[in-house]
């Protein structure tokens, strides 16, 4: 699985003009499943993400996960995350898991997320969704399972 993690203020996913999920501080985490990506690489990847310290302590040093600061996470599917540049214009996306696969995987991660402790909330698989956030720091990290 692929995730880009971005430490935020504040992020809310919209669907046809409804905000559908929201977050306060905390993170917007953007996932893909990948193809042959499996349940143990959505367990490891939010095991990682729920320890990660990268919120500040009372010193001001990335020293708090997530967790740690009381923090939420919004979880966006993206399968773009998957995309293949390396040759022509258009990016490939055939290393993402099957849009069946991916749906199953991304509700599966965000149900591990949710028992580590993290309060979870989601956007809508599949669908065309509008992201707004006000990025903290900017802190913003590329993870892989």
């Amino acid at each position: 699985m692929r995730a880009l993690l971005q430490r935020v203020a504040h992020a809310s996913v919209r669907v046809e003009g409804e905000v559908i999920g929201q977050t306060g501080p905390g993170l917007l985490i953007l996932v893909c499943a990948m193809q042959g990506d499996a349940e143990a690489q959505a367990d490891q990847l939010a095991a990682k993400i729920a320890k990660l310290r990268i919120f500040p302590d009372e010193a001001g040093k990335m020293n708090l996960s997530v967790r740690d600061m009381g923090g939420a996470a919004l979880v966006v599917s993206q399968f773009t995350l998957a995309a293949d540049t390396s040759r022509g214009n258009r990016p490939g996306f055939s290393a993402a898991a099957p849009p069946a696969e991916g749906e199953r995987l991304y509700e599966y991660f965000a149900d591990q997320l949710a028992a580590q402790g993290i309060p979870v909330q989601k956007g809508q698989f599949g669908a065309d969704m509008k992201v707004e956030l006000l990025n903290d720091g900017p802190v913003t990290i590329w993870m892989e399972s």
